[in-house]
């Protein structure tokens, strides 16, 4: 993309920090709106799109057509009933993040999905059971299936904002810079008129790549409104520690997002009055995998399993109900704290892997990404998909075996302990599987996989029938090591519904405003504790809008 290269504009009508989703999408409503827009970046033109490339490309969406000709009944309701129930909002500090919840629920029942669609975005058609719950009717999870894929995952949500940036770019009245990091706000009789911040050194780093920090300038912008779009904490290890909550978080853990995912601006906005609130809510995995092409450091992988997979922790024992794969994932972060050990273990075999393994990201679904159809086709097919194959032949996190005495000596080497043992191993296999063989049974989770086989995509394309699985038709076994995996904050900088940033006395800050992750999208945790996922997505595009559409009717061309 053409970024007007040269000198930093001196002033701009809107500036934007961050040029991730929400960030481009708040400078493609400024631009809209006739203003003329500066993005600051920290890292080089290869990173433009900030995470959101990445990603799957998962939306919430309540009471579409996807799920209508699914024969998925959803309504406004019963979402925002599965949202507060998730969210358990119980502080003070939570008026913000509940309005924002109850506006951002009306927004994926109302406008949109058309309003996306207007603009280009095509949501593939076989929507998605995430964070399923498992508890009462008033807890978490999703009641029905909401995740909706976009056609052409993260890539494809950026696209139609991206565009619209460089057609301001082309116009002159969108300039993008890169390697400037801002570090610090300009105020002005208690209103925010600028920016400062530091030149870094050009970089020939590709997108995801750690960049440096060797600063080369400095530069300074007056402007009439600031919108902050630096994204969350999860590439600094350090950050994500100190705000862990009740400790410091597990020993050993995974990087799910770019180093550059580093939180600092968001601490300087707070340190300059914005209330930062809510930072010990944060949405981390425990199912994460080292990724054997890593781009960033310590970079993992999430895995997306079915629900067919028994999953233990580090010596070996089930998880307790309703701890399943892709029902609870704080639920389950918090049991595994609890162990005393860094990892647990997925156990299943081929017939599991080979249709209920998915790879989170972009980069690791070709088919959706790319808009592959005959690709996508061999979904159905029997068999492994490429890129977990991939992690099965190459990963460190993968071992198989025959027995189950032979998969709990592979699975104790790997660890270099031997916590794993084996007759517990066999037994707890056997006993699962005299369950399966029963037909009916007191088995959990055998009865969720029966339940989610009674939805179409996942009896197509997501979930095995129930088997036993140690039959030797099914094999071999396999085990499959995780590690906890950063990925994204859930707190942040408590804004009004128009993205305005608030002060600890609950006034808006003149001229400052934030978005996405960085106001724990929208309102400083608009999420509460839980997410029902493809939420964070959503929650850029919402918050985004909200503040770009503001920001440009409070300033002057």
């Amino acid at each position: 993309m053409d970024t007007n290269g040269g000198a930093t504009w001196q002033q701009a009508d809107v500036v934007v920090v961050g040029a991730g989703l929400s960030g481009l999408v708040s400078a493609a409503q400024a631009y809209n709106a006739g203003r003329r827009v500066l993005i600051l970046d920290q890292e080089p033109e290869t990173a433009l799109g900030g995470q959101a490339h990445w990603s799957f490309g998962g939306l919430f969406l309540v009471d579409s057509p996807e799920q209508r000709r699914l024969g998925v009944k959803d309504s406004a309701e019963l979402a925002l009933s599965d949202w507060m129930g998730s969210a358990a909002f119980d502080r003070p500090e939570d008026l913000w993040p509940r309005r924002w919840a109850e506006a951002y629920v009306d927004f994926a029942a109302g406008e949109k999905r058309a309003w996306l669609h207007a603009l280009g975005v095509r949501i593939f058609p076989l929507v998605q059971w995430a964070e399923r719950g498992g508890y009462d009717a008033q807890g978490h999870g999703n009641s029905v299936p909401r995740f909706h894929v976009v056609w052409g995952t993260g890539p494809g949500i950026l696209a139609p904002f991206l565009a619209k940036v460089q057609e301001g770019v082309v116009a002159g009245r969108v300039q993008i810079a890169h390697r400037h990091r801002a570090t610090e706000l300009v105020f002005d009789a208690g209103a925010v008129t600028g920016v400062r911040g530091q030149i870094l050194a050009p970089t020939g780093v590709q997108r995801g790549e750690a960049s440096s920090r060797d600063v080369a300038g400095e530069f300074c912008v007056d402007t009439g409104a600031v919108i902050v779009s630096t994204g969350g904490i999860g590439g600094n290890h350090a950050m994500v520690r100190e705000q862990w909550p009740h400790g410091s978080g597990p020993g050993y853990m995974l990087t799910g997002v770019p180093a550059s995912v580093d939180g600092l601006f968001q601490r300087s906005v707070a340190e300059a009055g914005g209330a930062l609130i809510n930072t010990d809510r944060m949405w981390h995995y425990p199912e994460g995998i080292h990724n054997p092409d890593p781009v960033w450091p310590n970079h993992g992988i999430r895995i997306l399993s079915g629900p067919s997979p028994l999953w233990l922790d580090a010596t070996g024992h089930r998880l307790p109900v309703p701890l399943f794969p892709g029902f609870d994932s704080l639920g389950t972060l918090r049991h595994l704290e609890t162990t005393g050990h860094d990892h647990s273990w997925f156990v299943l075999n081929k017939s599991i892997i080979s249709k209920e393994f998915a790879l989170s990201g972009s980069e690791q679904n070709p088919d959706l990404t790319g808009k592959d159809m005959k690709l996508l086709a061999k979904r159905v097919l029997p068999g492994a998909t490429g890129p977990v194959q991939k992690f099965i032949d190459a990963g460190v996190d993968f071992v198989q075996a025959d027995t189950a005495e032979e998969l709990a000596a592979k699975m104790n080497a790997l660890i270099a302990q031997d916590l794993i043992d084996p007759q517990g191993l066999q037994d707890t296999l056997v006993a699962r599987d005299r369950q399966v063989v029963s037909g009916l049974g007191k088995d959990a989770q055998l009865n969720a996989i029966r339940e989610a086989r009674r939805f179409s995509t996942d009896k197509l394309m997501r979930v095995v029938p129930p088997h036993p699985m140690l039959a030797p038709e099914h094999g071999p076994l396999f085990a499959v090591r995780l590690t906890t995996l950063t990925r994204k904050s859930l707190g942040g900088l408590t804004t009004d519904l128009s993205g305005r940033v608030l002060s600890a006395a609950g006034t808006p800050i003149a001229g400052l405003y934030a978005a996405g992750e960085a106001a724990g999208f929208g309102g400083g945790g608009m999420h509460g504790y839980r997410s029902l996922e493809g939420t964070f997505l959503g929650g850029c595009l919402f918050s985004g809008r909200a503040a770009g559409r503001h920001a440009a009717s409070t300033t002057q061309t």
